[in-house]
């Protein structure tokens, strides 16, 4: 074998080598992604079970503020790690676009949202900043749920592409 042939071929290996490391790194990103997701919904529902309660305000900014960091940092990990690539057009793989063409823009929505709850209590340090907490917790909910709903799409499509990458082509 002539060392041209040699070089191809360690560089066909590297090129496969590199592809696992990607897929890897995807599938634990989904994997921390909905992790996050849960954490989020967890968080979510103890603040929201807080309405019915009788606790000091203390004790509803302190879930606040827990809920409102789960919160982000689940936004920003979707963000960052699955969205940001295709929002810059690295995405290759063109079942995967047309679903996000798709979904992205509801996506996009709700990360608005959650950025602007975030930013309306992000302060919150007494009983007047939590009038409308109840309310705003509750569109937040709806909007997790369309959220998930676009997400999973998205998500099921990464990961049988994972699974079956010849898919792609």
């Amino acid at each position: 074998m002539s060392d041209s042939q040699i070089d191809k071929i360690a560089r066909i290996a590297e090129k496969i080598s590199a592809e696992n490391n990607r897929r890897t790194r995807q599938t634990h990103t989904i994997k921390n992604l909905l992790e996050e997701r849960q954490q989020v919904l967890v968080s979510m529902c103890e603040l929201a079970e807080l309405e019915a309660a009788e606790v000091p305000a203390e004790t509803v900014i302190h879930n606040l503020r827990h809920f409102n960091q789960r919160l982000v940092d689940y936004t920003a990990l979707g963000h960052f790690e699955i969205y940001e690539r295709i929002i810059d057009g690295k995405e290759r793989r063109g079942n995967i676009k047309m679903i996000a063409d798709r979904v992205y823009p509801s996506i996009s929505g709700t990360t608005q949202l959650f950025v602007d709850f975030n930013d309306k209590y992000d302060g919150a340090d007494e009983a007047d900043s939590l009038t409308d907490l109840y309310q705003d917790l509750s569109s937040i909910g709806e909007a997790m749920a369309e959220r998930i709903e676009s997400e999973d799409m998205l998500l099921r499509e990464i990961s049988d592409n994972l699974e079956s990458p010849s898919k792609a082509l």
